[in-house]
């Protein structure tokens, strides 16, 4: 009888690669459950938080709903659809016939800068408590989920936190505790942890170009001194918590080890697969991506860029002198950009302009709109030279 072979596989083997994964909770990455008030109470509080941010910031409310009137399955889900979407007058309106996963629910709130959530039928990562008398005993029954308490209200006659509530919330005394009619200081912390939640800035260099229309390496070109993509990795150093030469694989010996090298992982995808390449080795942090062939790109429209960023959107860019068309190599590209990107990578595009195009977008008009020239061809060698030595000599 012939021994069967049996493959063993050791403990350290991993099966599937490790991958930095997002900060998120259930839904999004800045959420809060609201528990321990009637429902009611939850949501005029959700309604008063959201109609004050909704101006500046994309907010959004998760609950269960108490209807009975709406728990028969209408319209053609009753038919066996398993999706049904309806462009309704002022809002657009998807059905679904199954329940939604752990990571749909989070490609649903991935735009959203702030998540409320009826935490008496749903969790979130932190919680706002309200303090009421009638609920205690309901409250008690959840105070394993008070996990990340940030914020307590206390609702009228109640002046007193509950004994077991200091009991389980570690550090309950530092907790900021307002009355549940202070909508002004109840406001003003969400607006404040949004703000404190701001994703921190890396700079992307991309310099893996194959430079074919130039006919030599563009990011190895001096025009300042050193070669163009150290000394855009050098300006960006002043705006970016810190900077990344992107290149290809194939590359990564010539460039110079002081600088921080990021090599493609998505690859044969130009540009995109750089910006890809980079959320993939950290998705929390938004990305400053700016080409290396810009010799006219200055100071003062990197700082135009981070005054103006806004995160509410998926992108910060500048308006083309060309085309009005966005730039996507001079732009501050998101978190939330990351998921929007491989959405339409799936789709068959790969054109960071083209997903600028079809997105929620800050576009700004450039204070210097030379500083946007690009250098691709011998010609605008010559142009570029012309320009910078007009700068020299005024």
């Amino acid at each position: 009888m012939q021994k069967q072979e049996v493959n063993v596989i050791s403990k350290e083997h991993k099966k599937h690669t490790a991958l930095a994964r997002p900060i998120t909770g259930n839904f999004g990455r800045n959420e809060w459950a609201i528990v321990g008030g009637p429902c009611t109470t939850i949501k005029l509080l959700a309604d008063a938080v959201i109609t004050a941010l909704s101006p500046k910031y994309k907010c959004a409310y998760a609950d269960t709903s108490h209807n009975d009137d709406v728990l028969a399955t209408s319209g053609r889900l009753a038919s066996g659809a398993v999706l049904e979407y309806t462009d309704q007058l002022n809002f657009q309106q998807f059905n679904y016939n199954s329940p939604l996963s752990p990571i749909k629910f989070k490609q649903q709130f991935a735009d959203a800068d702030l998540i409320l959530v009826n935490g008496n039928h749903q969790q979130a990562k932190a919680q706002v408590v309200i303090i009421y008398n009638n609920k205690k005993a309901s409250l008690q029954k959840r105070v394993d989920q008070l996990t990340n308490v940030q914020l307590i209200l206390l609702a009228e006659p109640t002046d007193e936190i509950f004994d077991f509530i200091k009991e389980a919330v570690p550090h309950s005394q530092n907790i900021p505790v307002y009355s549940l009619d202070d909508r002004e200081h109840i406001i003003s912390f969400f607006e404040k942890s949004i703000e404190l939640a701001k994703p921190s800035l890396s700079g992307l260099v991309l310099a893996g170009g194959m430079s074919i229309r130039m006919g030599y390496d563009k990011g190895a070109v001096n025009w300042h001194g050193k070669q163009q993509r150290y000394f855009m990795a050098d300006m960006l150093k002043a705006h970016c918590n810190n900077v990344f030469i992107s290149c290809r694989a194939e590359q990564k010996a010539e460039i110079d080890t002081a600088y921080n090298i990021l090599t493609d992982t998505f690859i044969n995808l130009g540009p995109y697969g750089a910006i890809l390449s980079a959320f993939r080795e950290n998705p929390d942090n938004a990305l400053l991506v700016i080409a290396c062939d810009l010799p006219l790109m200055d100071d003062d429209t990197l700082n135009y860029l981070m005054t103006n960023r806004d995160t509410s959107a998926i992108a910060t860019a500048f308006k083309s002198g060309f085309d009005d068309f966005p730039e996507p190599l001079i732009t501050i590209w998101e978190p939330k950009s990351y998921p929007v990107l491989l959405a339409w990578l799936a789709q068959g595009y790969s054109c960071p302009r083209k997903v600028l195009i079809n997105s929620d977008i800050k576009l700004l008009q450039a204070p210097n709109q030379d500083a946007l020239t690009n250098v691709n061809t011998p010609d605008d060698v010559e142009k570029v030279k012309q320009a910078l030595n007009q700068k020299v000599i005024n």
